[in-house]
Protein backbone atom coordinates (compact mmCIF):
# COMPACT_ATOMS: atom_id res chain seq x y z
CA UNK A 1 0.00 0.00 0.00
CA UNK A 2 1.41 3.21 -1.28
CA UNK A 3 2.22 6.00 1.94
CA UNK A 4 3.72 8.90 2.46
CA UNK A 5 4.89 8.92 6.09
CA UNK A 6 4.67 13.10 6.50
CA UNK A 7 5.78 13.38 10.34
CA UNK A 8 1.98 12.22 12.00
CA UNK A 9 0.60 11.21 9.12
CA UNK A 10 0.16 8.39 7.01
CA UNK A 11 -0.64 9.88 3.11
CA UNK A 12 -1.71 7.38 1.06
CA UNK A 13 -2.22 7.54 -2.61
CA UNK A 14 -2.79 5.56 -5.31
CA UNK A 15 -0.34 6.11 -8.29
CA UNK A 16 -1.05 4.79 -11.80
CA UNK A 17 0.34 5.69 -15.76
CA UNK A 18 2.74 7.08 -17.31
CA UNK A 19 3.83 10.37 -18.61
CA UNK A 20 3.16 14.46 -17.08
CA UNK A 21 2.16 13.82 -13.58
CA UNK A 22 -1.41 14.82 -12.04
CA UNK A 23 -2.33 14.98 -8.68
CA UNK A 24 -5.66 15.16 -7.36
CA UNK A 25 -7.66 15.44 -4.56
CA UNK A 26 -11.45 14.86 -4.11
CA UNK A 27 -14.40 16.26 -1.98
CA UNK A 28 -15.79 16.02 1.74
CA UNK A 29 -16.18 11.97 3.07
CA UNK A 30 -14.28 11.31 -0.55
CA UNK A 31 -10.69 9.78 -1.38
CA UNK A 32 -8.97 8.40 -4.32
CA UNK A 33 -11.97 6.23 -4.99
CA UNK A 34 -13.86 9.37 -6.69
CA UNK A 35 -11.61 9.41 -9.79
CA UNK A 36 -11.22 5.74 -10.05
CA UNK A 37 -14.25 4.11 -9.56
CA UNK A 38 -15.68 6.15 -11.77
CA UNK A 39 -13.10 5.82 -14.64
CA UNK A 40 -11.77 9.25 -14.80
CA UNK A 41 -8.74 7.57 -13.61
CA UNK A 42 -8.23 5.19 -16.41
CA UNK A 43 -9.37 7.26 -19.05
CA UNK A 44 -6.46 9.84 -17.42
CA UNK A 45 -3.76 7.06 -17.14
CA UNK A 46 -3.21 6.19 -20.60
CA UNK A 47 -1.63 9.42 -21.41
CA UNK A 48 -0.86 10.31 -17.85
CA UNK A 49 0.87 9.60 -14.88
CA UNK A 50 -2.21 9.88 -12.37
CA UNK A 51 -1.30 10.32 -8.21
CA UNK A 52 -4.80 10.59 -6.59
CA UNK A 53 -3.87 11.09 -2.99
CA UNK A 54 -6.46 10.40 0.22
CA UNK A 55 -6.86 13.47 1.95
CA UNK A 56 -6.59 13.51 5.89
CA UNK A 57 -9.27 12.66 7.52
CA UNK A 58 -10.21 10.19 4.35
CA UNK A 59 -9.73 7.26 2.71
CA UNK A 60 -6.97 5.42 4.15
CA UNK A 61 -4.90 8.36 4.78
CA UNK A 62 -4.03 8.12 8.61
CA UNK A 63 -3.42 11.02 11.15
CA UNK A 64 -1.94 9.58 14.77
CA UNK A 65 -2.58 12.28 17.25
CA UNK A 66 -2.79 15.64 17.13
CA UNK A 67 -2.11 17.78 15.57
CA UNK A 68 -4.16 16.43 12.99
CA UNK A 69 -3.75 19.04 10.28
CA UNK A 70 -7.10 19.44 9.35
CA UNK A 71 -6.74 22.74 7.98
CA UNK A 72 -5.87 24.09 4.18
CA UNK A 73 -2.14 24.95 4.66
CA UNK A 74 -1.36 21.43 6.19
CA UNK A 75 -3.17 19.57 3.44
CA UNK A 76 -1.49 21.92 0.86
CA UNK A 77 1.79 20.63 2.29
CA UNK A 78 1.17 17.07 2.04
CA UNK A 79 0.49 18.09 -1.81
CA UNK A 80 4.41 19.12 -2.31
CA UNK A 81 5.52 16.64 -0.10
CA UNK A 82 3.99 13.72 -2.16
CA UNK A 83 5.26 15.50 -5.13
CA UNK A 84 8.72 15.76 -3.37
CA UNK A 85 9.12 11.87 -2.16
CA UNK A 86 8.50 10.74 -5.84
CA UNK A 87 10.68 12.87 -7.54
CA UNK A 88 7.93 15.56 -9.19
CA UNK A 89 9.10 18.86 -9.70
CA UNK A 90 5.90 19.71 -11.53
CA UNK A 91 2.41 19.00 -12.06
CA UNK A 92 -1.22 19.12 -12.82
CA UNK A 93 -3.35 19.53 -10.02
CA UNK A 94 -6.64 18.04 -10.45
CA UNK A 95 -9.30 18.79 -7.48
CA UNK A 96 -12.75 18.28 -6.39
CA UNK A 97 -15.43 20.18 -3.47
CA UNK A 98 -13.07 20.43 -0.71
CA UNK A 99 -10.31 19.13 -2.49
CA UNK A 100 -10.41 22.28 -4.41
CA UNK A 101 -10.71 24.71 -1.53
CA UNK A 102 -7.10 23.11 -0.90
CA UNK A 103 -5.91 23.42 -4.07
CA UNK A 104 -7.09 27.04 -5.18
CA UNK A 105 -5.30 28.35 -2.33
CA UNK A 106 -2.19 26.34 -2.70
CA UNK A 107 -1.88 27.63 -6.25
CA UNK A 108 -1.69 31.30 -4.77
CA UNK A 109 1.26 30.71 -3.55
CA UNK A 110 2.57 27.45 -5.35
CA UNK A 111 1.82 28.24 -9.42
CA UNK A 112 5.66 27.53 -9.71
CA UNK A 113 5.10 23.65 -9.12
CA UNK A 114 1.95 23.52 -11.32
CA UNK A 115 1.59 22.72 -14.85
CA UNK A 116 -2.26 23.49 -14.39
CA UNK A 117 -4.91 23.73 -11.87
CA UNK A 118 -8.40 22.35 -12.77
CA UNK A 119 -10.93 23.18 -10.09
CA UNK A 120 -14.49 21.50 -10.03
CA UNK A 121 -17.34 22.25 -8.28
CA UNK A 122 -15.73 24.26 -6.08
CA UNK A 123 -13.99 28.08 -4.11
CA UNK A 124 -11.37 29.59 -2.98
CA UNK A 125 -12.88 29.84 0.85
CA UNK A 126 -13.06 27.47 3.11
CA UNK A 127 -16.45 28.12 5.18
CA UNK A 128 -19.33 28.00 2.45
CA UNK A 129 -20.92 30.91 4.86
CA UNK A 130 -20.00 34.50 5.49
CA UNK A 131 -20.64 35.10 9.04
CA UNK A 132 -19.10 35.87 12.43
CA UNK A 133 -16.47 32.84 13.63
CA UNK A 134 -18.69 31.98 16.24
CA UNK A 135 -21.51 31.22 13.89
CA UNK A 136 -19.75 29.56 11.50
CA UNK A 137 -18.49 27.27 14.03
CA UNK A 138 -22.66 26.55 15.25
CA UNK A 139 -23.50 25.59 11.59
CA UNK A 140 -20.44 23.42 11.42
CA UNK A 141 -21.17 21.41 14.94
CA UNK A 142 -24.67 20.84 13.24
CA UNK A 143 -23.36 19.93 9.76
CA UNK A 144 -21.08 17.65 11.98
CA UNK A 145 -23.71 16.03 13.91
CA UNK A 146 -25.58 14.53 10.82
CA UNK A 147 -21.81 12.70 10.98
CA UNK A 148 -21.88 11.01 14.46
CA UNK A 149 -24.17 8.09 15.61
CA UNK A 150 -24.85 6.96 11.87
CA UNK A 151 -23.69 4.86 9.58
CA UNK A 152 -23.49 5.33 5.54
CA UNK A 153 -26.75 3.34 5.05
CA UNK A 154 -28.44 5.70 7.14
CA UNK A 155 -27.09 8.61 5.39
CA UNK A 156 -27.93 7.56 1.71
CA UNK A 157 -31.42 6.67 3.31
CA UNK A 158 -31.77 10.58 4.20
CA UNK A 159 -29.95 11.50 1.07
CA UNK A 160 -32.97 9.84 -1.36
CA UNK A 161 -35.58 11.40 0.59
CA UNK A 162 -33.60 14.95 0.44
CA UNK A 163 -30.64 15.36 -1.40
CA UNK A 164 -29.43 18.55 -0.83
CA UNK A 165 -27.30 20.84 -2.79
CA UNK A 166 -24.55 18.14 -3.58
CA UNK A 167 -26.73 15.07 -4.47
CA UNK A 168 -29.32 17.21 -6.50
CA UNK A 169 -28.20 16.15 -10.05
CA UNK A 170 -27.53 12.55 -9.03
CA UNK A 171 -31.24 12.73 -7.96
CA UNK A 172 -32.53 14.06 -10.78
CA UNK A 173 -30.87 11.59 -13.33
CA UNK A 174 -32.15 9.04 -15.11
CA UNK A 175 -29.44 6.67 -14.04
CA UNK A 176 -29.59 7.83 -10.14
CA UNK A 177 -29.30 3.96 -8.78
CA UNK A 178 -26.68 3.01 -10.80
CA UNK A 179 -24.56 6.45 -9.66
CA UNK A 180 -26.01 6.09 -5.65
CA UNK A 181 -23.97 2.70 -5.92
CA UNK A 182 -21.01 4.66 -6.84
CA UNK A 183 -21.22 7.17 -4.34
CA UNK A 184 -21.83 5.26 -1.52
CA UNK A 185 -18.32 3.16 -2.71
CA UNK A 186 -16.71 6.25 -3.05
CA UNK A 187 -17.33 7.19 0.70
CA UNK A 188 -17.97 4.50 2.54
CA UNK A 189 -14.21 3.62 3.38
CA UNK A 190 -14.08 7.08 5.24
CA UNK A 191 -15.20 6.82 9.42
CA UNK A 192 -18.11 9.03 9.77
CA UNK A 193 -16.91 10.32 13.11
CA UNK A 194 -13.46 11.13 11.83
CA UNK A 195 -14.85 13.20 9.60
CA UNK A 196 -17.07 14.92 11.67
CA UNK A 197 -13.84 16.37 13.53
CA UNK A 198 -12.58 17.37 9.82
CA UNK A 199 -15.57 19.50 9.51
CA UNK A 200 -15.44 21.43 12.87
CA UNK A 201 -11.73 22.22 12.09
CA UNK A 202 -11.53 22.89 8.36
CA UNK A 203 -14.31 24.85 7.13
CA UNK A 204 -13.88 27.91 8.95
CA UNK A 205 -12.54 30.68 6.38
CA UNK A 206 -14.86 32.51 4.28
CA UNK A 207 -12.61 34.71 3.08
CA UNK A 208 -12.59 34.27 -1.25
CA UNK A 209 -9.06 35.60 -1.27
CA UNK A 210 -9.36 38.10 -4.70
CA UNK A 211 -5.85 38.76 -4.64
CA UNK A 212 -4.46 35.22 -3.86
CA UNK A 213 -6.92 34.12 -7.30
CA UNK A 214 -4.87 36.86 -8.97
CA UNK A 215 -1.56 35.52 -8.49
CA UNK A 216 -2.31 32.65 -9.70
CA UNK A 217 -0.44 32.30 -12.60
CA UNK A 218 -0.79 28.44 -13.86
CA UNK A 219 -3.45 27.53 -16.96
CA UNK A 220 -6.33 26.76 -14.72
CA UNK A 221 -9.19 24.77 -15.51
CA UNK A 222 -13.01 25.40 -13.59
CA UNK A 223 -15.87 23.58 -13.87
CA UNK A 224 -19.16 22.99 -12.66
CA UNK A 225 -22.51 21.68 -13.20
CA UNK A 226 -25.48 23.90 -13.58
CA UNK A 227 -27.74 21.92 -10.57
CA UNK A 228 -24.65 22.47 -8.69
CA UNK A 229 -25.93 25.50 -6.11
CA UNK A 230 -23.51 26.14 -4.15
CA UNK A 231 -20.53 26.70 -6.08
CA UNK A 232 -21.61 28.35 -9.60
CA UNK A 233 -21.44 31.60 -8.32
CA UNK A 234 -18.06 31.11 -6.83
CA UNK A 235 -16.59 29.62 -10.18
CA UNK A 236 -17.79 32.55 -12.42
CA UNK A 237 -15.91 34.60 -9.65
CA UNK A 238 -12.63 32.40 -9.76
CA UNK A 239 -13.00 32.31 -13.32
CA UNK A 240 -13.28 35.99 -13.46
CA UNK A 241 -10.02 36.33 -11.06
CA UNK A 242 -7.81 33.93 -12.46
CA UNK A 243 -5.54 35.95 -15.29
CA UNK A 244 -5.27 32.25 -17.22
CA UNK A 245 -8.62 30.53 -16.93
CA UNK A 246 -11.10 28.75 -18.77
CA UNK A 247 -14.50 28.29 -17.47
CA UNK A 248 -16.65 25.66 -18.17
CA UNK A 249 -20.64 24.57 -17.20
CA UNK A 250 -22.13 21.23 -17.53
CA UNK A 251 -25.71 21.72 -18.90
CA UNK A 252 -28.35 19.14 -16.98
CA UNK A 253 -25.17 17.94 -14.19
CA UNK A 254 -24.95 18.29 -10.45
CA UNK A 255 -22.13 19.11 -7.74
CA UNK A 256 -21.00 15.31 -8.32
CA UNK A 257 -19.29 16.05 -12.06
CA UNK A 258 -16.86 12.66 -12.27
CA UNK A 259 -19.75 10.03 -11.33
CA UNK A 260 -22.20 12.38 -12.96
CA UNK A 261 -20.13 12.93 -16.07
CA UNK A 262 -16.95 11.05 -15.66
CA UNK A 263 -15.88 10.62 -19.97
CA UNK A 264 -16.83 13.82 -20.55
CA UNK A 265 -14.79 15.37 -17.49
CA UNK A 266 -11.81 13.36 -18.57
CA UNK A 267 -11.71 14.28 -22.32
CA UNK A 268 -12.49 18.16 -20.74
CA UNK A 269 -9.02 17.73 -18.42
CA UNK A 270 -7.48 16.24 -21.42
CA UNK A 271 -8.47 18.68 -23.81
CA UNK A 272 -7.06 21.60 -21.92
CA UNK A 273 -3.88 19.89 -20.70
CA UNK A 274 -2.83 19.29 -24.32
CA UNK A 275 -3.13 22.79 -25.39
Amino acid sequence: MPIAKRENADLYFEETGTGEAIITTHGLSESSLYWRLTGVTEILSKTFRVISMDMRAHGKTVVHGEPYGFDDETMGADITFIADQLGIEKFHLLSHATGGFVAARYAMTHSNRLLSLILTDTTSSTSNIVAKPESIDRYNDKFARTFEGSTWDDAFIRLKKTPGPFFRGIMESDHSEEMLKIAKSVVEGSDRNTLAAFIRSFYKDPDRRIEGLRNITCPTLIIYGEKDDLFIETSKLMAQEIPDSKLIEYEGIGHMTAIEAPERLARDIQDFISR
